[in-house]
């Protein structure tokens, strides 16, 4: 952005908003787009004046309801799967583990996404916002079609090479190839929600994820079990109702983009690929996308070293991790919302506010995974017994939950100065830390405490727990230097 462009935006210092009776401020003269009630707190709704808290609840409260919603789609499919037995279980586990190698990309080009819709609107121009989201679209389109066609392909050789048994290599890889298959308009919900983030609206978001779950709760026993005319398609029928719903959001998430139901609007001249906007968009996010893939690989060979555990110990390792994902959840919607305050304050040159909000929502995160780490060791038999009373799944994921929640404080003050940093545009900081400490700790500790401890699996949950003290307290060393605070986008 240039300094033009942000000074345009700025009156005495303050961030300028549009309003209904600023044609020249929106987009083409087009008011729809912007909605009073739902612009965030603050004087004519800005993110970059007023309480810090009120705008990081604004934006936080709609982001923890979304990704709540979209982790409880995947328990949605572990519950209903769960009366299957262990193997479909472990097919699912396995197969959602594949599905995050196919997906770094989608979170490169949603941090760039983010980081230049953010800056543009903190800056008053929503021209660019504008722009910048309908080119991460024609990205999102792009690559969601490229891993729906490799989808037929890798499915069955990626499960086997897990070292699943037979049974969880058939189930396992149906699933992974009707998910794939699919995998496009995961492609443009995920991003078309962090371009709404990005401008400020959280709420439209969680909206559609909500009518997405309701979708999915209907869909899942129907497809499973098979109802009427529907014939019961077993761990295959999961997949396809998590498709299904995720189609019908992805719909209308672009829908609302292009009517301008959010806070930007994109118009159709927008729609043409734009290759200066597009390089922008993955310089930003190339190195947010290497860091997934390096996430992504390490957890397959994280599975790999708990599959030779046994079956029971991948089922309880992939319990424990979605349960720990529902745990992360407010991380995550703090870190939403501190990477979109962080960018839309750092369009409004406002460096130190950015800062601050940074370090209220890391706070309250780490609050919070204190209190859940608490209530985990409690009652950990119990919730994992809930999903499956198996009693060595339920032997070993306890004892996963008891060893691995207390450290989670640490991994929530990463997920959420991560997030500011990759909100500033700053994605190669995160990448460097992430791939040191997985590859350069966590994998070689699990492979030596597993031969150390017995039962191996404790060896392992040491390691896991040992990387995430590791990993946070680097990531504070690296936000506190605030190099960020100059990055261009």
């Amino acid at each position: 952005m240039s300094d033009r462009q942000v000074g345009k935006g700025l009156e005495n210092g303050k961030p300028l908003l549009p309003s209904a009776n600023d044609p020249e401020n929106t987009p083409h003269g087009d008011h729809s787009a912007f909605h009073a009630d739902s612009r965030g707190p603050g004087p004519g709704g800005a993110l970059t004046q007023g309480s810090l808290l009120a705008a990081l609840v604004y934006l936080a409260w709609p982001m923890l309801v979304t990704a709540l919603l979209q982790n409880a789609q995947n328990l949605i499919d572990l519950y209903w799967v769960g009366g299957l037995g262990k193997e479909a279980v472990a097919s699912v586990t396995m197969g959602g583990t594949v599905l995050m190698v196919m997906f770094p990309m989608i979170i490169g080009i949603a941090a760039g996404t983010i980081a230049l819709v953010a800056r543009a609107v903190g800056g008053g121009d929503f021209e660019e916002a504008s722009t910048a989201a309908a080119q991460s679209l024609i990205l999102a389109a792009v690559l969601g079609g490229a891993s729906a066609c490799a989808g037929w392909f890798v499915s069955g050789p990626a499960i086997r090479l897990l070292g699943a048994s037979p049974l969880v290599i058939e189930q396992g890889g149906a699933y992974l190839r009707i998910s794939l298959i699919g995998s496009f308009t995961v492609f443009l919900l995920f991003i078309g929600n962090s371009a709404m983030r990005g401008a400020g609206d959280a709420r439209t978001p969680m909206v559609v994820m909500g009518l997405a779950n309701v979708l999915n709760i209907l869909l899942d026993p129907i497809c499973i079990f098979g109802v009427g005319p529907v014939p019961a398609l077993g761990v295959r029928g999961a997949a396809v109702a998590t498709v299904l719903s995720q189609a019908a959001a992805a719909a209308i998430t672009v829908r609302a983009l292009v009517g301008g139901i959010s806070h930007i609007r994109i118009h159709a001249h927008q729609l043409r690929p734009d290759l200066r906007m597009s390089w922008r968009i993955l310089r930003v996010g190339m190195p947010g996308s290497a860091q997934m893939m390096s996430r992504s690989l390490m957890a397959l060979v994280m599975m790999r070293i708990v599959a030779s555990c046994g079956t029971a110990a991948v089922a309880a390792y992939g319990l424990g991790l979605r349960i720990h994902m529902m745990c992360l959840m407010p991380a995550f919607a703090l870190g939403g919302a501190t990477a979109t305050l962080v960018g839309q304050n750092l369009g409004a040159l406002k460096p130190e506010r950015a800062r601050r909000s940074a370090w209220l929502a890391a706070g309250l995160d780490a609050a919070f995974m204190a209190f859940a780490a608490l209530v985990l060791a409690v009652f950990a038999g119990d919730i994992v017994a809930f999903f499956n009373d198996n009693p060595e799944v339920v032997r070993v994921g306890s004892r996963y939950l008891r060893v691995v929640s207390p450290f989670y404080v640490f991994a929530a003050l990463g997920i959420v100065l991560s997030r500011g940093l990759q909100g500033a545009g700053d994605t190669l900081a995160p990448m460097i830390i992430t791939i040191v400490v997985l590859w350069g700790v966590q994998v070689p500790l699990a492979i030596l405490f597993s031969h150390l401890w017995q039962p191996a699996t404790a060896g392992i949950w040491y390691a896991i727990s040992a990387a995430m003290v590791i990993q946070g307290t680097i990531v504070v060393i690296w936000f506190e230097r605030g190099k960020w605070k100059e990055k261009k986008v």
